[in-house]
């Protein structure tokens, strides 16, 4: 009995190592046979092992008052380009500058408020073209709760601004566009009312208490009714579904024909570098855009700048509140892509 187990057991190795044998064979001709694919040409293909790719990234810095219309022109991207996410970040046009210049940060477009944002910070170390595509205006938004909303007007608002009992809030002049125009409003209304001190009274009121990185930071105490008034753009203030007040014409930098009275407003706001200041003096209401040197997809950054600039560009800021500069215009047409180019003409075409 035991040799008989013996033979069985001997038996059942052969088996088990013939059978390896064969597997391991078969794994060796599937080798051979992947490395002895050719081309056409008869040159062996390279091994190359397959990893899934990603979806490509463009990244769009924009000022707050951008967001509504900048989402609606990513969203159109997106679907014409179903590889790319657009990752688009809102903050004021200098601090969203300054994330370029300062901080290094890649970024493939970047969409200022303020079209002498981009000259100043960026310009030409960062950037070497500035193409002004939209404008804007000035305004008072408010809610039917605010304090003294059935008696504000276009005449008055600067007397229920100073109201003790009244609240309000304005971005901050260093960060964002829309704070030193806030000021400007103030110095140009000054004028306008020919109320002497007015501008320094409403500099000192609330907007030191109530005072924010961006404009679009201010919108939910205005919803919250922590503040009753808040200067800001025309676009936003309907945007959101806001009551507003729209301001005369001599004050609400909008009007390239009151550009002399604007320019009698001044404002001292931060400069390229710590301790150094600038000079900003009041002007029509100009947004701009451009693609940084630096940006780590030029060419799709191309593209969306073209889709902004196009007649579907210029609907979606038309709808939004933001009147398009058609054709797009650049102090430096020389710099453009050429899939830039057509689009914009010179500055001193215009």
């Amino acid at each position: 009995m035991r040799t008989i187990m013996t033979r069985m057991h001997a038996v059942s190795i052969v088996l088990v190592y013939a059978a390896n044998i064969f597997l391991l064979a078969g794994c060796k001709g599937e080798t051979v046979a992947e490395k002895s694919r050719t081309t056409e040409q008869g040159d062996p293909t390279p091994e190359v092992e397959s990893v899934p790719a990603g979806p490509a990234e463009l990244v769009v810095f924009h000022a707050g008052s951008l967001s509504i219309p900048f989402k609606e022109l990513s969203a159109l991207f997106e679907k014409r380009h179903p590889g790319v996410k657009v990752l688009a970040e809102a903050a004021g046009s200098r601090d969203t500058a300054r994330k370029v210049s300062d901080l290094h940060r890649p970024c493939d477009v970047l969409g200022s408020a303020d079209y002498r944002v981009v000259d100043n910070l960026l310009m030409p170390e960062h950037a070497s073209f500035n193409i002004r595509f939209a404008t804007n205006e000035m305004a008072i938004a408010y809610r039917d709760e605010s304090r003294r909303a059935d008696e504000i007007g276009p005449e008055n608002w600067h007397e229920i601004l100073l109201d003790e009992d009244v609240a309000f809030g304005r971005a901050d002049p260093n960060s964002d566009p829309c704070g030193y125009r806030t000021v400007m409003l103030f110095e140009l209304a000054e004028l306008h009312f020919g109320v002497e001190g007015l501008a320094e009274r409403l500099e000192a009121k609330d907007g030191k208490r109530f005072i924010r990185p961006k404009e679009t930071d201010l919108l939910s105490l205005l919803e919250a009714g922590e503040i009753d008034y808040l200067p800001i753009y025309r676009s936003v203030a309907a945007q959101h579904g806001l009551r507003m007040i729209e301001l005369p014409d001599d004050m609400n930098l909008k009007s390239p024909a009151h550009a002399e009275t604007y320019a009698k407003a001044e404002v001292e706001v931060t400069g390229k570098k710590p301790g150094e200041t600038i000079t900003r003096r009041g002007a029509p209401i100009v947004y701009s855009v451009t693609i940084p040197k630096s940006s780590p997809s030029p060419k799709l950054a191309e593209e969306y700048v073209a889709l902004l600039l196009s007649s579907e560009g210029r609907a979606i800021m038309e709808k939004n509140g933001q009147t398009p500069i058609s054709p797009a215009v650049t102090s430096e047409p020389d710099a453009l892509p050429n899939a830039l180019a057509d689009h914009c003409v010179g500055a001193g075409d215009r």
